[in-house]
């Protein structure tokens, strides 16, 4: 799904600088809650329809969520829209805003959400919707190879200025931008590996970088209660047999546990013995085998998608209880199509990798979930001060940092070698 910004402020009230990304919101409205004591709360809309949060055990299909009255989030007033004038499928934000003589403000921030679930991230700025015809030209020539001709999951080194004259060779504005991104990745980073263009390649990406780095395992890893968490989920959340693996038809709940299971062992291995090698030429050795391997590789992806459910079904419950989360888990939890985390497995988790890939909050959950920033460079947005994104916005000092490139928010690239 795409999604752009649109703004709102009543009288009074004024909004400056906040981007049309989702990562924008989240940055801005962080630093904002920072210097200012934001309170955000969930709220209601008397004049239009709102999407109803469902509790977190039902296993009523997304259609039959919309059907039901509006209901209350919890604290606040973030709430979904699919009615009134503007159009379906809006999302809605009240920020109070505390000025310096201490009077609220309400300002609204719109965010519109693409009917067309393959629609790349719109902007404010026009010539990032609106792309030109050699861009469309290099998107099919990508999706050809990620098809056909490509079949590595990680392709070899290749240096990173040679890489952008050999794919953007046009003089149009787009591949000035693109080549001019590039140059700006190449102060710092030598080459480029090339990420199988499928519905995986943000969790491909991202993992590959993890484990090309990895000298410990993560502590949320260690616990005598991760091999257990698929048993443990399900005999709290029954909807979680609609998992699906691999595009399987659905097992019995037992034989889900047990398989999940597999998935997050093989994960806990694979990220120990590759954090134990110390020599780093034998450390990428070890990873680029692992990418060769097909049905490791698959299943290491299920393994991360359902350690983000566990993540999602966390925030929810924090934030149902009053607690404090992360801004991006009020967004996640905005959407008509994942009001709560069985909604977000149906529509959006099982279908990475199948139908589609992670959207941008969902890139934020997958930070999250790893405990990992992922700094991404962000092409299409050079010279701009979305170019490079981090995920989360305000992470802990200690989370290691992997770091991406993209061209369109929804293809990802690695580089390598730093200077």
């Amino acid at each position: 799904m795409g999604y752009c910004i649109r703004f709102k402020p009543p009288s009074g009230c004024s909004i400056h600088g906040l981007g049309g990304t989702i990562a924008a919101v989240c940055e801005r409205a962080s630093q904002t809650q920072k210097k200012a004591g934001i309170a955000m709360q969930v709220m209601k809309h008397e004049k239009e329809a709102a999407v109803p949060c469902s509790e977190l055990g039902s296993t009523k299909t997304a259609t039959e969520h919309k059907e039901q009255p509006a209901e209350e989030v919890g604290e606040g007033n973030l709430y979904r829209s699919t009615g009134g004038p503007e159009g379906r499928n809006r999302i809605k934000l009240f920020n109070s805003i505390v000025t310096h003589d201490d009077v609220a403000k309400d300002c609204e921030i719109y965010l519109h959400v693409s009917d067309n679930p393959s629609a790349m991230e719109a902007s404010v700025d026009s010539e990032d919707v609106c792309r030109d015809a050699e861009e469309g030209e290099k998107m099919q020539h990508t999706c050809k190879m990620s098809t056909s001709e490509y079949k590595l999951s990680v392709a070899p080194e290749m240096c990173i200025l040679e890489y952008s004259r050999k794919e953007w060779k046009g003089n149009t504005p787009v591949a000035k931008r693109m080549r001019k991104g590039y140059e700006a990745v190449a102060q710092k980073f030598s080459s480029i590996r090339q990420i199988r263009g499928d519905n995986y390649c943000a969790l491909r990406a991202t993992l590959f970088q993890a484990l090309s780095q990895a000298t410990q395992l993560p502590r949320w890893m260690q616990s005598e209660d991760f091999p257990v968490l698929p048993e443990n989920l399900l005999s709290k959340y029954d909807w979680i047999k609609q998992w699906q693996l691999k595009q399987k038809p659905s097992r019995k709940t037992g034989e889900i546990s047990d398989e999940i299971k597999e998935y997050l062992l093989l994960l806990r291995k694979k990220w120990k013995s590759i954090s134990d090698i110390k020599c780093p030429v034998e450390k990428q050795e070890a990873c680029d085998a692992l990418f060769t391997n097909e049905e490791e590789e698959y299943s290491l992806y299920e393994a991360l998608k359902f350690l983000m459910l566990n993540t999602a079904i966390e925030l929810y419950n924090d934030e149902k209880n009053g607690r404090r989360v992360p801004i991006f888990s009020w967004l996640l939890f905005a959407r008509d199509t994942s009001s709560n985390p069985h909604q977000l497995m149906h529509n959006h988790l099982n279908q990475i990798g199948h139908s589609g890939g992670l959207e941008q909050v969902e890139m934020f959950l997958l930070a999250y979930t790893l405990q990992y920033t992922i700094q991404v460079y962000r092409l299409y947005k050079c010279s701009t001060d979305e170019f490079i994104t981090f995920y989360p916005s305000d992470p802990e000092e200690d989370w290691p940092v992997v770091t991406l490139i993209t061209e369109d928010d929804r293809h990802y690239n690695v580089p390598v070698r730093t200077h």
